[in-house]
């Protein structure tokens, strides 16, 4: 029994010793269970609702009172001409739209029924629907107090609403993923290849052969960087086309300009692996980081399965470090949307500054370790 709890405390004291053992074992969970339980929401918080209707029928006024006062909700713009809608959706600046009709408050009282339509924008539908749910949920409260203001007193008027999904008229849910799948793969595979290449240069011993060439290393860099750019967009190509003919996910913008914005993801994601080949000592590392370390957060943290809208705010500047974030909204607008790259200049500046910094700041440290 004393050799057994020899052999206990030696272990105990091999752990503790290493600290990175101690950071896996004790800190990472922690981190975890705290990003995680405010990260991951199903809810939607902040929806901005465009209002298409006249604010001083009285009918109209008391509904989108009743929306802005609702804690999901907030009211956009209001403007008259349901011709505004696709712009407002296109920009990012709405999410959802109630248009009322002409004259409503007028029809509701005379005629005993009057009009409203909710559109969503379909281009994210699990959002969408969501938030469709919550203007639905109000209108119907408002329509139950109407109803007991006219219980006695004659026929209530109804209001019920008729809801249209813009750009996914089926609220299919490929093209949401689609995109953000997109987006997770050529991170990951183009990250894991530049950061495994080269560490296995380094443990074998045969960077420094490299280094003594008459090339400089940042041409070494981009000479190992280049074949695996191109292997990255015969990838692309491959998921462009089981997205397009096996998902059936519809591209209504510009091809080229598709290709153009996902060769820049494709060039800082590489970047991404070229930084952590710099950290990393082994293969093994650099596999660990590159998979587990970029997986769970470019998941939560992108916006592909959670809305970053929902998260806290200091969570919504750690979705903004995320170039995948970036890279998915404008593969959304381009395929889902049909939009041109006038719509995407803010998102597109963001993912090409992120890449320069990143080249930037993998190169210079790639030089000063060896």
């Amino acid at each position: 029994m004393r050799e057994f709890r020899s052999f206990v405390t030696k272990e105990f004291r091999h752990i503790f010793r290493d600290r990175r053992t101690v950071l896996i074992v004790l800190i990472m969970p922690v981190v975890q269970i705290v990003l995680f339980g405010f990260a991951i929401s199903t809810e939607i918080n902040n929806a901005r609702v465009d209002i298409v209707g006249d604010l001083s029928d009285p009918s109209v006024r008391r509904i989108v009172t009743r929306i802005d006062n609702n804690g999901y909700l907030n009211i956009g713009k209001v403007y008259k001409n349901t011709a505004d809608i696709d712009g407002r959706f296109r920009k990012g600046k709405a999410d959802v739209a109630v248009c009322f009709e002409n004259e409503f408050d007028d029809k509701l009282n005379s005629l005993g029924t009057a009009s409203i339509r909710i559109i969503g924008d379909g281009s994210d539908p699990n959002s969408a629907q969501m938030i469709v749910n919550y203007v639905t949920g109000v209108i119907n409260d408002e329509q139950g107090d109407i109803d007991v203001a006219w219980s006695g007193t004659g026929p209530s008027g109804s209001s019920t609403p008729a809801v249209k999904y813009m750009y996914n008229p089926g609220m299919l849910s490929s093209y949401n993923f689609v995109p953000g799948v997109m987006g997770l793969i050529l991170m990951l595979i183009c990250s894991m290849m530049t950061a495994v290449s080269i560490v296995k240069e380094k443990e074998t011993g045969t960077m420094e052969l490299l280094l003594v060439s008459p090339l400089k290393p940042v041409w070494i860099i981009v000479s190992k960087m280049i074949p695996y750019f191109t292997l990255s967009a015969v990838n692309l190509a491959t998921i462009l086309l089981l997205s397009r003919f096996v998902m059936h996910v519809p591209l209504r913008g510009s091809l080229l300009l598709l290709v153009f914005i996902s060769l820049t993801f494709i060039v800082a994601s590489l970047a991404i692996g070229l930084l952590i080949s710099v950290i990393s000592s082994t293969q093994k590392t650099a596999l660990l980081i590159s998979g587990m370390g970029l997986t769970m957060p470019t998941m939560i943290f992108s916006g592909i399965i959670f809305p970053c809208e929902s998260m806290p705010s200091i969570l919504q500047y750690v979705s903004d470090i995320i170039p995948a974030k970036w890279y998915i909204i404008m593969m959304k607008k381009i395929m889902i949307e049909g939009v041109g790259f006038g719509y995407m200049v803010k998102e597109y500046i963001i993912l090409l500054a992120m890449t320069a910094f990143l080249l930037f700041v993998s190169t210079r440290l790639f030089k000063n370790r060896l």
